[in-house]
């Protein structure tokens, strides 16, 4: 654990969708998430660091289904050119996305990472962000995911929290995990202008 971490020039908030918060079957203590994750962007803002909303592309019929009601970001996002949207179809924001070209115009080498679902997309964004040797911040309190189901004959069902705990976990010893979101704090980036504030 990193109880002081240095200051991060991002943000990224992976999937901070309707139908994973605020739905009918929003995240197990999403007032909680979502409280954490409005500080952290709120605060980013402040102080003139990169925010990338990213946004899942889910399959037709899922609740992320583009242009459905689930699929919509929760949080406002602010005019301006530093802070923007990503479309994605992969757990991974990187992958055929601008995401890293983003992160570097801006000169980006330090990162928080935040939203949903730990063991998928936020584990492998972050995961991909380490390959690419950023600084990798990981607030305990600013992800989540769903219980896990049981299995018979393999285990009764996980709790989201723990889940959660595994993904950081899973990351191993160079991301660093913080206990509480208002522990990051943000420094300002060399954010260019872009063309469109929604990309793919």
């Amino acid at each position: 654990m990193h109880p002081h971490p240095a200051p991060v020039q991002a943000l990224l908030v992976v999937d901070l969708q309707v139908a994973f918060v605020a739905g009918d079957n929003p995240v197990p203590d999403a007032a909680r998430l979502l409280d954490r994750v409005d500080g952290l962007v709120l605060r980013a803002r402040a102080a003139g660091a990169l925010i990338v909303h990213l946004q899942n592309d889910g399959p037709a019929g899922e609740p992320d289904e583009p242009h459905t009601p689930g699929w919509e970001l929760y949080l406002p996002v602010a005019a301006g050119p530093a802070e923007t949207v990503i479309r994605k179809a992969e757990d991974d924001g990187f992958e055929s996305t601008t995401l890293e070209d983003r992160l570097t115009g801006a000169g980006v080498t330090a990162l928080a990472v935040c939203g949903v679902m730990s063991e998928m997309c936020v584990l492998a964004t972050a995961r991909r962000a380490l390959e690419l040797e950023y600084r990798v911040v990981l607030p305990h309190d600013a992800h989540a995911t769903y219980d896990i189901p049981a299995a018979p004959g393999i285990s009764e069902s996980v709790p989201a929290a723990m889940a959660s705990r595994v993904a950081e976990w899973a990351l191993g010893d160079e991301v660093e995990v913080v206990a509480h979101a208002e522990d990051i704090t943000f420094a300002a980036t060399r954010a260019e202008p872009f063309a469109d504030n929604r990309t793919t």
